[in-house]
């Protein structure tokens, strides 16, 4: 039966006795292949009986199949909103949801959530702990998500069917474009699409075989987001087309970085993007993330213009967001302002704090001691290394430590980006050591100096350890040797020290000017 707002089936989901719990007055909020009816507690999301090619749900089995595909692939990153696939029955008193009867038609049911809850809606709303937070359960749900093998059939996730992805962007943008000057610039954009791709082929099926492309969301962006209790939640995963989940985890990433960055919210994306890394360690993929960018900047130029008929109308909304966002895929194939700036000072100094909040507004990747220290011993930044009984602070961990660093910031940098390293640094020999690494590669190289009074540097290393929520483990007595042995940096002998005073927004987002300008 076609399902339309007019039906009857869908006035009667409209009307509260359909419900086997109390709702406030129905709503229907309609898209082109679902309608979502909000009952105040519940939403449901029905298909709607339509075939577009790309997704078929022509048929009342295929709606249900993919309404289980729904509700299985959204779990994994919002089990919290999806409850259960549910059937609406015909019954004697009329449609019924979750009731016995003859089945009408199948329904998702999602617990509801405030109307103003998108981060799309106001992502400047948005603190850059929720931003972290937000990263970090990404990185959490990719982690236990299944990988795609070498001897499985298709092409889902292979480099191929990234070609294909993009050669369709562009075979589905041009009949929309007249403009000489657009169409040239869309020629360069592809031109530069297929030459990344060669560059990075060998990368992408090194990943593929690594496990890197998984059964992803698909879809991140921040319309999918909603903010709920305080926390970024991801829901609406592509449930219709295997082919646009089977991506490499740092593609999908990409789609949130490019997003935060297209609505002006750059250290949103990097706060993000830091967790990320930090938590999964995927750093030898950061040489593909701005092609993964350029290419999503892409994807949204193109939906922006399949909303009308070819060609677009110029100067109407749908191509001024195509310019916007393939003005934004162009700067993406740019290369960036690159340094390698390293935080100095004993613990509880705010070397962290500052590391966090400067690398997301200067758009610089974090490397965190702590975390990679860890990491060597196959421990997660959480874990307490006395319990799991492995000493980590020897002098050979210290070393091996320095040198992941170094090897991290080099690759870091190599791939395009500008890198801050979060450790104490307080030794002369370690700062030299980093100094000759900037000249190596070619880039500024700035030391900045954290420091606080004594007894600040004890409460804080104090409310640290007891909190248990932080990476690091030294306390007091780590502090005071710290003290006793710090070489710390005389700007006489090394001029690229900056000595760091208040950890504010608006001092860090000068010190970031800074290092940008440098």
């Amino acid at each position: 039966m076609a399902l339309t707002a007019s039906n009857p089936l869908i006035a009667a989901l409209l009307g509260a006795p359909a419900y086997p719990h109390p709702v406030a007055t129905p709503r229907l909020v309609e898209t082109h292949i679902s309608w979502v009816i909000l009952t105040g507690t519940y939403a449901y999301k029905i298909k709607k009986p339509v075939n577009l090619g790309f997704l078929d749900f022509s048929t009342l089995a295929k709606r249900r199949h993919f309404c289980e595909e729904e509700l299985r692939v959204n779990r994994c990153f919002a089990p919290q909103l999806y409850i259960a696939v549910v059937a609406i029955c015909a019954t004697d008193a009329g449609p019924r949801v979750a009731a016995v009867g003859e089945v009408l038609e199948y329904a998702v049911r999602m617990r509801q959530f405030p109307d103003d809850a998108l981060l799309a809606d106001r992502p400047e709303r948005i603190a850059l702990t929720v931003w972290r937070q937000l990263g970090e359960d990404v990185a959490r749900v990719h982690a236990g998500l299944p990988a795609r093998g070498d001897d499985e059939p298709g092409s889902c996730g292979t480099p191929v069917a990234l070609r294909d992805a993009i050669a369709e962007n562009f075979r589905q943008i041009r009949p929309y474009l007249r403009d000489g000057a657009e169409i040239l610039e869309l020629n360069r954009l592809e031109e530069q699409a297929w030459s990344a791709c060669r560059t990075h082929e060998k990368l992408l099926w090194q990943r593929h075989a690594e496990g890197r492309v998984r059964e992803c969301h698909g879809d991140l962006h921040l319309g999918n987001i909603a903010l709920i209790e305080g926390r970024a939640i991801p829901f609406d995963a592509l449930e219709f087309n295997p082919a646009l989940r089977w991506i490499d985890v740092l593609n999908e990433m990409a789609f949130l970085v490019m997003d935060c960055r297209s609505r002006g919210q750059q250290p949103a994306s990097f706060a993000a993007l830091n967790a990320y890394l930090e938590l999964s360690g995927d750093y030898a993929g950061m040489a593909l993330l701005d092609f993964f960018c350029s290419y999503r900047a892409m994807v949204r130029a193109k939906v922006s213009l399949l909303a009308v008929l070819p060609p677009v109308t110029s100067g109407s909304e749908a191509h001024r967001a195509y310019l916007r966002y393939s003005a934004l895929a162009a700067e993406y194939q740019q290369p960036r302002h690159r340094f390698l700036a390293i935080c100095c000072g004993v613990s509880g100094s705010g070397k962290s704090t500052l590391a966090e909040m400067l690398a997301a507004q200067a758009g610089a990747v974090r490397i965190r001691a702590d975390v990679e220290r860890k990491r060597l011993f196959g421990l997660e930044p959480d874990a307490d290394s006395r319990g799991a009984g492995v000493d980590i602070y020897t002098a050979e961990a210290g070393r091996r430590t320095f040198a992941r660093l170094a090897e991290l910031a080099a690759r870091i940098i190599g791939d395009g980006f500008a890198v801050i390293v979060d450790a104490t640094f307080i030794r002369r020999s370690l700062r030299d050591d980093f100094r000759r690494l900037a000249r190596e590669l070619g880039v500024p190289f700035h030391i900045l100096l954290c420091d606080a009074p004594t007894e600040e540097l004890r409460r804080r290393v104090r409310a640290r350890l007891a909190s248990g929520a932080d990476a690091s483990e030294a306390d007091v007595e780590v502090l005071e040797a710290q003290l006793r042995a710090a070489e710390l940096p005389d700007p006489a002998r090394e001029p690229e020290t900056l000595r760091v005073g208040a950890i504010d927004p608006g001092s860090v987002a000068q010190l970031a000017a800074r290092l940008d300008a440098s």
